[in-house]
């Protein structure tokens, strides 16, 4: 065990959608990235959130093994950006795997040097999550406010060491839905073996609530979820470049 502490945001005990089967969700506190369709805009603050240590989270996580071991799930490490605090993440990973439960890093990508501690980090996780939010540099600055630079160098380190991933990717009318930025994600991801399964999230506004809490102006109102047969269109596109993945 570790007394190690890290500052977290919330946690889901029976999260279903963030990796396989029943997962205890551990969303840490911080981000880089500033999303337009971000859903947990109080996550963004470094200083934010609570603090709390690894002996913790593992007590109240083993209560949820039976859970887990049934269905096939584990833990995943969310935020946020989990890979703000890699120390404590690989902390709680290597605490998870001393227990047999599988372990999912969830992340944008956002990490400016593979170093030894975040290579410790993905040894240490059975899968990743990944958001790819937008192939064009531009279109991916607009939406985020930073590069996407660091998210396809990861992308690629990830794909070169074998790594399993999810690929998720937002469909947001008006930012990512545009054919020619699919196709470029498609020739981005068709080398890569590793990729296991791509998510299409199509975009929702259930994180406004918390954009007015904080007395900010939410910057997609007005933009409507994505019509079913752009879903599929883009679901397609992908096929085209990566027909053995699983959606």
């Amino acid at each position: 065990m570790s007394s190690l502490v890290g500052r977290i945001h919330t946690i889901e005990t029976c999260g279903t959608v963030d990796g396989p089967g029943i997962r205890f969700i551990i969303f840490m506190q911080g981000c880089l990235m500033k999303c337009k369709y971000c859903h947990n805009r109080d996550s963004w603050a470094l200083d934010g959130g609570k603090e709390t240590t690894v002996d913790e989270l593992m007590q109240e996580l083993l209560q949820y093994r039976h859970f887990m071991e049934a269905s096939g799930g584990g833990i995943t490490i969310s935020g946020g950006e989990a890979m703000l605090q890699p120390e404590f993440v690989h902390a709680m990973f290597e605490a998870c795997r001393m227990e047999g439960i599988h372990t999912c890093l969830d992340t944008n990508g956002f990490v400016r040097r593979i170093d030894d501690t975040t290579k410790k980090v993905l040894d240490a996780a059975d899968l990743v999550l990944l958001d790819i939010k937008q192939m064009d540099n531009t279109k991916h600055i607009d939406l985020t406010h930073v590069s996407n630079k660091y998210t396809l160098d990861f992308a690629k380190y990830l794909a070169e060491h074998d790594q399993p991933v999810y690929l998720r990717y937002v469909v947001l009318p008006g930012y990512t839905d545009a054919l020619e930025d699919v196709h470029e994600l498609g020739k981005f991801i068709e080398p890569m073996k590793n990729i296991v399964k791509i998510e299409l999230l199509p975009y929702h506004e259930l994180g406004k609530h918390k954009w007015t809490a904080m007395g900010e102006i939410y910057p997609l109102d007005g933009v409507n979820p994505p019509s079913r047969d752009t879903m599929i269109t883009i679901k397609n596109i992908l096929l085209e470049y990566h027909p053995d993945v699983i959606f």
